[in-house]
């Protein structure tokens, strides 16, 4: 059984941060939201991955590299243009041939992992298994309708959803699909979609199987859910301390201390992640906070949100909460006169003024 994961995409949800970052490689915890996507299909047995990439391609290369680091053998698939998930599918056909293989979408992340899902679908005999979970937004996402635990229609963000099962990112087929999604037609945003490839299944009398998810499961392509799955695998951690923390600072609850990183009169209340060679000066951080590396933090308070490396965040007089900061920003208090607010924000930044 292969696996492919879904890494392209432009992100437009997560912009501007997106604008020169994969989406994919936001980190979560300090790791990108991609690479739990790895860790899931090696977790369930997978040894051979396809990663379908697209204008990121190299950014995206460059961090996975050849896979060796997870024992995995990884092989590119360039998508010609975002044209919808079974597009995507139909791009892997000559990587997966006739195996079955497990699809994740690479911004998405299950906490429980997939081992047992894979399993189960290893050892039954439905041509596909999809995941489902209960959501209060079903028009925002595909929605599967069941009838006596057997999917009966999928539709692609209807506009009135006649259930609250939302498809959850990650599918696993048979060589079928590939068959079904030659036979659908573009969507109305000119996309080949998955649900309707699926739902070709079920109109040809393959068997297709729901699981529904009682678990965590989180699609991170909004701030929100960026931050919600910060939350939640921060919450899930054991506190390690490699760096060093001085006399006068305190470290409370689920730390995680990398190496190098350095703690002088501050205070840091976990669950938080503080990265390699990160400086954390007269500071407070708060709960759900991960911070990269490289960091340094001085004379600032910051809680519930994920700071890329590099930055520099100094002589705040506020808290910063619920952010998003991306590589090498500066937020620093300006010395210059007259006092003014001097910003230099890329396209579709969001600033919020005390």
């Amino acid at each position: 059984m292969k696996g492919l994961i879904l890494s392209g995409g432009k992100g437009t949800r997560l912009r501007p941060l997106t604008y020169t970052r994969a989406k994919q490689l936001v980190p979560v915890a300090n790791k990108p939201v991609l690479f739990y996507g790895i860790e899931a299909m090696v977790d369930a047995g997978i040894k051979e991955l396809g990663i379908i990439v697209g204008d990121t391609k190299a950014e995206i290369m460059e961090a996975v590299g050849d896979g060796s680091r997870w024992g995995l053998k990884i092989t590119f698939i360039e998508q010609s243009a975002p044209l919808g998930l079974a597009h995507a599918v139909l791009t892997a056909e000559p990587y997966l041939r006739d195996e079955p293989f497990v699809m994740y979408l690479g911004d998405n992340l299950i906490l429980s992992g997939i081992r047992s899902l894979v399993d189960e679908f290893r050892n039954g005999s439905a041509n596909a298994q999809i995941l489902l979970a209960k959501v209060p937004n079903p028009e925002q996402f595909g929605v599967a309708e069941l009838v006596d635990n057997k999917v009966v229609k999928l539709v692609e963000k209807p506009t009135e959803p006649q259930s609250d099962l939302a498809l959850v990112g990650v599918y696993m087929f048979d060589k079928t699909i590939f068959q079904a999604a030659k036979r659908i037609h573009p969507s109305a945003r000119n996309e080949l979609e998955i649900t309707d490839a699926i739902q070709e299944l079920i109109n040809m009398g393959f068997q297709v199987d729901p699981h529904v998810v009682r678990g965590w499961w989180k699609d991170t392509g909004k701030l929100e859910d960026m931050l919600e799955a910060n939350r939640m695998v921060l919450d899930n951690q054991n506190s390690r301390i490699l760096g060093n923390v001085d006399q006068y600072s305190q470290i409370d609850h689920k730390v995680v201390l990398e190496d190098g990183a350095q703690v002088v009169r501050s205070t840091i209340r976990g669950p938080a992640i503080i990265g390699a060679e990160t400086q954390i000066i007269d500071s407070y951080i708060g709960p759900f906070t991960s911070i990269q590396h490289r960091c340094v933090i001085r004379k600032a308070e910051i809680e519930h949100s994920i700071i890329l490396e590099q930055a520099m965040i100094e002589n705040i007089a506020g808290r910063i909460e619920d952010s998003l900061i991306g590589r090498f920003v500066e937020v620093i208090k300006s010395p210059c006169k007259p006092r003014a607010f001097r910003l230099v924000l890329g396209d579709r930044s969001v600033v919020g003024m005390l």
